[in-house]
């Protein structure tokens, strides 16, 4: 700090949900802390609007799983009550119904991974397709979220991981890549092994219940960002919207400003809290950050493309289950559908249907006009709910969203950012950069936002830490496993030439 009589002065890069973390964080324990949005609004991707006629539309519909401990003690202290009960889902394909999950924590707890393996009610997939997923435990005890492991996974793709592990062709394609395209938002071959297993196991195979989802009644805008924001300013903080970063001021390796345009924002400490599109443009600007090769080599890492489509309906139709994942459409693209009647408080009443249809890597659909989007995404609809085909579409939103969602490419850990930089004060934060907390998604930028909070603290010596709940131990039978697959590894290190690939 250049005056220690003066409040330190904190910069934090992007309103989402690891800078709002980190922002709300560090105003309570005193700082001067101004968050900078190249938006209109605070939330970035995940933050909802109006549209000129008034409706509600976001960029997407996000869940929130069962083990997002953190995020659901930050509403219970917001005083916020913004969840859906927890809800089942289903999964479709060209020939109609495959799957429905129940919720699980109703049922009897079985050990990992049984009660994901039996409660599951599959429609068409025989047992035998299912039990070839066996040799695959392997992986998942062998991958402990370690550097180590992320190295010795992250060169492989996840379909050559399925086939190294003799995974049927059938549970493959219905079933894995599937998961796949809607949880990484890329096809097999397009996604690395080691944020396969990672993806995996946190929301689906470590505890019986981590597959449990509940969903906002509202846009996240609504229901959490904005009363956010509102606690953010009570406690001190400032945040500026429409402010695009441009460059740094540096110091003898420290921060000393962050520049848009023709501001600058003095800074004791900086926090980056952007994705990695957001990263890059930044990066892009920056001459700063251009002579660093820990940065330039952020210019390595992708992004998917993502459409959100929002469709209102002039009737009633019987919708199964109110969250719905479907595959085999297109062949490297995974779509969502949600009845938003059941979900938003919003829509509860409304004469007609409303539906959130959602698409991962939808290149070949952002080219289209929305009068030639609208009519695919009725009819994919009425695949999976037949009446959908004679009702009439009286609205419709069309969002496309080129590069909005970080891709876990084969080989990209290695180009990935820690929370520490070269930089003496200025911290990473996000969905996509690398912690040993075990988390994903929403959960995993807001974890990180709290962890570069702690570094700030760390470094500036004022205020309490942030308490960070930890995800759930390992049960005691993966923790044995895991264990001794790490001692026959020791063990055998010294015997063995060092000649296979990581």
């Amino acid at each position: 700090m250049s005056d220690q009589s003066q409040t330190p002065k904190v910069v934090v890069i992007g309103a989402g949900w690891a800078g709002l973390g980190a922002t709300y964080h560090l105003a309570k324990q005193g700082y001067d802390v101004t968050l900078l949005e190249a938006g209109p609004y605070p939330g970035g991707l995940v933050a909802g609007w109006k549209t000129a006629g008034g409706r509600s539309v976001e960029a997407g519909i996000h869940g929130f799983w069962y083990p997002y401990n953190n995020i659901f003690q930050l509403v219970r202290e917001l005083g916020l009550s913004p969840f859906t009960p927890w809800t089942r889902s289903s999964q479709y394909s060209p020939a109609g119904l495959e799957v429905e999950s129940p919720i699980f924590q109703d049922l009897p707890r079985l050990p990992s991974p049984l009660g994901t393996f039996i409660y599951t009610q599959f429609k068409r997939l025989p047992l035998i397709d299912r039990l070839s997923a066996l040799p695959l435990l392997y992986a998942v005890v062998d991958f402990d979220n370690s550097d180590a492991a992320w190295r010795r996974y992250d060169g492989v793709t996840a379909r050559e991981l399925f086939k190294q592990f003799g995974v049927s062709a059938r549970l493959y394609r219905e079933s894995f890549e599937p998961m796949l395209l809607v949880g990484l938002f890329a096809p097999g071959e397009q996604c690395s092994a080691a944020a396969t297993l990672g993806m995996l196991y946190f929301f689906i195979l470590a505890h019986q219940p981590d597959f449990d989802v509940v969903w906002c009644r509202g846009t996240v805008g609504e229901k959490i960002f904005r009363p956010w924001v509102e606690q953010i300013e009570k406690a001190g903080g400032k945040v500026a919207t429409n402010r695009r970063v441009s460059d740094l001021i540096v110091d003898n390796n420290r921060v000393t400003g962050v520049v848009c345009g023709d501001e600058t924002f003095d800074a004791d400490a900086v926090i980056f809290a952007v994705g990695v599109t957001g990263m890059q443009k930044i990066i892009s600007g920056s001459p700063s950050l251009q002579k660093r090769q820990e940065f330039r080599d952020v210019m390595n890492l992708g992004a998917v493309d993502v459409l959100a489509t929002r469709l209102w309906f002039d009737r009633k139709i019987d919708i199964p289950l109110p969250s719905n994942a479907c595959f085999g459409f297109n062949p490297t693209t995974g779509w969502t559908f949600f009845d938003l009647n059941a979900l938003h408080d919003e829509f509860r009443d409304e004469p007609g249907t409303v539906i959130e249809a959602d698409f991962y890597h939808a290149n070949q659909f952002l080219p289209l006009s929305d009068a030639e989007i609208v009519p695919i995404v009725q009819r994919d609809l009425a695949t999976c709910v037949p009446a959908f085909a004679k009702a009439k579409v009286i609205d419709s939103s069309v969002i496309r969203l080129p590069r909005a969602v970080t891709h876990f490419a084969p080989g990209s850990y290695q180009y990935m950012l820690p929370a520490v930089t070269s930089f003496e004060n200025a911290f990473m934060s996000g969905d996509w950069i690398i912690n040993r907390h075990g988390s994903w998604s929403q959960e995993k930028a807001y974890v990180t936002g709290l962890e570069a909070a702690n570094l700030v603290i760390d470094r500036l010596q004022q205020g309490s830490k942030a308490e960070i709940i930890p995800v759930e131990a390992d049960e005691l039978h993966i923790q044995m496993a895991r264990s001794l697959n790490q001692s026959v590894r020791n063990s055998l290190k010294p015997l063995l030439p060092n000649f296979w690939l990581p």
